[in-house]
């Protein structure tokens, strides 16, 4: 029976090209930051990117990603972040100039509905989305796709500042299921991407749906998903009782 649902964001809930998107991503955030890091001595989107790929090699789970990142950031470059307002400086970046990413990524009208229909049916409802980003980021991209956090409860959004590890890891899922006080049955992971999305979740138990880019497209190993397709064949499956 299923009693909680776990959806990934990009490519899921939102259509978001990471072709397209992350370029202009690290050109925004670098125009925004210069005038602090100008003067620092580094420039941040290398240096970001650096300490970005040790948050994912972490297997410290007594510090948070967020916590590790200003970590890694300060020994990269040896510019101390909390004592030059760097979280702040970063924050008013997310709340401004990153809001005109939104026209680079794609509103999937089904995300909404599939959320509304899980909420009615009293499931537990995790934006399961890799936490490398902070979290006001994530909660601008959870506005874009219409399901914002001021609409709805959700059991969990995780994001850099309350996880303490990343996808593809176990301990990425296990934290969920602690967190929200479940095992791994009963639980269904949504996703598009294989590696990250569904081999750990299938690893350790959960039931997985992987969306797939296209509708030709068939997962790399069907025995280890419960079923893909698209976002609105998924919400058409759960409204016919699948899993229930």
């Amino acid at each position: 029976m299923l009693e909680a649902l776990l959806l990934d964001l990009d490519n899921t809930l939102l259509g978001n090209d990471m072709k397209r998107f992350m370029p202009r991503y690290f050109a925004l955030l670098a125009e925004h930051m210069a005038p602090v890091t100008q003067e620092a001595g580094f420039e941040f989107v290398p240096a970001m990117i650096a300490a970005t790929r040790r948050v994912i090699a972490n297997t410290r789970p007594e510090l948070t990603n967020q916590a590790l990142f200003w970590q890694a950031l300060e020994e990269e470059t040896g510019w101390d972040g909390a004592a030059h307002n760097g979280a702040a400086y970063l924050d008013a970046f997310y709340q401004g100039s990153y809001n005109q990413l939104q026209a680079v990524t794609e509103f999937r009208p089904t995300a909404a509905a599939l959320v509304d229909w899980a909420f009615a049916q009293g499931l537990q409802v995790v934006i399961a989305t890799n936490p490398l980003f902070p979290q006001r980021a994530i909660e601008r991209r959870l506005k874009w796709a219409g399901v914002p956090v001021e609409r709805y409860r959700y059991a969990l959004v995780t994001h850099q500042g309350n996880m303490h590890a990343t996808k593809p890891t176990l301990a990425y899922y296990e934290e969920i299921l602690t967190r929200i006080g479940r095992t791994a049955e009963g639980v269904l992971m949504v996703g598009d991407d294989w590696k990250n999305d569904i081999l750990p979740a299938h690893t350790l138990g959960m039931s997985t749906y992987w969306i797939a880019a296209e509708e030709t497209a068939v997962p790399p190993d069907p025995a280890l998903c419960d079923a893909f397709g698209s976002l609105v064949l998924l919400y058409h499956k759960l409204q016919d009782g699948w899993l229930l």
